[in-house]
């Protein structure tokens, strides 16, 4: 179990980089990451405003003089402290997410970061350079992928339990955003701005995590993909609110994704299914601890997490913090990714690099690959939903 593991003499001294008062990702960065005892929030750049910033990082029981106006006065003063910060998240719209990457590296920081973690694949590749110059690691948040589930699936795939891999069917459907809801929401207006979101909305924001899914549980590389995408509400033109990819993946599996913020009706609609030449699995995020295991001519089968008959022996699928029966969720997940990330950094820091290679976590090629994702999707979108090369 992860519950209650110490691995360090001493946390992680970390920071963050937006995520103020009022922020739900923020608050998730931050139960997250200090759930194990692992990483210690020291300071802050929370908000634009200054006022604000130390005002909210007081409350949380910083210094003051440690809640910074921008994240450049953070990275300056805390380089020059004994004390000073070995980490920061970075929970911010996604267009200040290349820029402030870029300048934690070179602060010499490991970086936890919010998806997509750039608008670019050269971008995302630069960042992945200056990481490997200076030995620092990236965490790409796909927090979904903490799920003890998840990782059960991939090991079945990996064994051989579905056999050959033929379709895989993932969506990321929600119906919250249906209608103009931008209007009165400040923290949707940017999501559907080319300006802050990006070239994608849906694809970007949601899409990416069912994606990442696959890639995780299969191991399969796209060789090329074919997407249609909308925007029902027209005010979000050019972004879509709507999208629809099918895949064919290198070694002859073939995929569909769908994307959507107008699902009216649903909540997260977070499903992968994987069908294979001997059985299937599926996995729905709103029952995180079941995996659904379909052998053909057998009854289905529904796998709960924590129990003996999963496989125990590989790092990340034993991760449980409370014994079968009890729940675990959203916070668990990231939770269980932030434990990674913290075992990634330090094994850099001791520069061991093949107990590194041994940790599994969404890292950088995993930012990359949700960024090629959306800058594919937008090429075939672009071209009445003609099929293009993934690589």
């Amino acid at each position: 179990m992860f519950n209650e593991e110490r691995h360090f003499d001493q946390p992680i001294r970390w920071a963050m980089v937006g995520g103020g008062r009022g922020s739900q990702i923020g608050y998730s960065h931050r139960n997250a990451a200090q759930r194990d005892g692992l990483f210690k929030l020291v300071a802050g750049a929370f908000d634009l405003d200054p006022a604000r910033c130390r005002d909210f990082g007081e409350n949380l029981g910083l210094d003051g003089d440690r809640c910074y106006a921008n994240y450049k006065e953070m990275f300056e003063q805390e380089a020059q402290r004994e004390d000073g910060i070995q980490a920061v998240s970075i929970a911010t719209p996604n267009s200040t997410h290349y820029e402030i990457c870029k300048a934690a590296l070179e602060a010499n920081l490991h970086v936890v970061c919010e998806k997509p973690i750039t608008f670019t694949t050269e971008e995302a590749e630069e960042l992945k350079a200056i990481a490997a110059k200076n030995n620092r690691v990236i965490g790409v948040m796909y927090g979904y992928s903490g799920f003890p589930m998840v990782q059960q699936a991939r090991e079945m795939v990996k064994r051989g339990d579905l056999g050959e891999i033929r379709v895989i069917n993932m969506q990321f459907a929600h119906g919250f955003h249906n209608e103009e809801y931008e209007l009165n929401d400040p923290g949707l207006k940017w999501r559907v701005s080319p300006e802050v979101s990006g070239p994608t909305y849906v694809l970007g924001d949601i899409g990416t995590h069912a994606f990442y899914l696959c890639e995780v549980m299969t191991g399969l590389e796209v060789d090329r993909l074919s997407c249609m995408r909308q925007s029902f509400i027209k005010s979000r033109t050019p972004l879509e609110d709507n999208a629809h990819v099918m895949m064919e993946f290198k070694g002859g599996a073939v995929g569909t994704l769908w994307a959507s913020a107008v699902n009216a009706g649903s909540m997260h609609q977070q499903k992968i299914r994987i069908v294979g030449s001997k059985a299937s699995i599926e996995w729905w995020d709103e029952q995180p601890n079941q995996l659904r295991y379909e052998i053909q001519g057998e009854p289905p089968r529904i796998l709960d997490r924590g129990m003996g008959y999963l496989y125990q022996d590989v790092e990340g699928v034993a991760a449980n913090r409370v014994g079968g029966g009890h729940a675990e969720g959203y916070f668990e997940s990231w939770a269980n990714l932030y434990h990674r990330f913290a075992l990634a950094f330090d094994a850099a820091d001791r520069d061991d690099q093949e107990t590194l290679a041994g940790i599994w976590f969404p890292g950088i090629d995993a930012g990359i690959e949700g960024v090629r994702l959306c800058e594919k999707c937008v090429e075939s979108a672009d071209q009445n939903a003609a099929w293009v090369e993934y690589k």
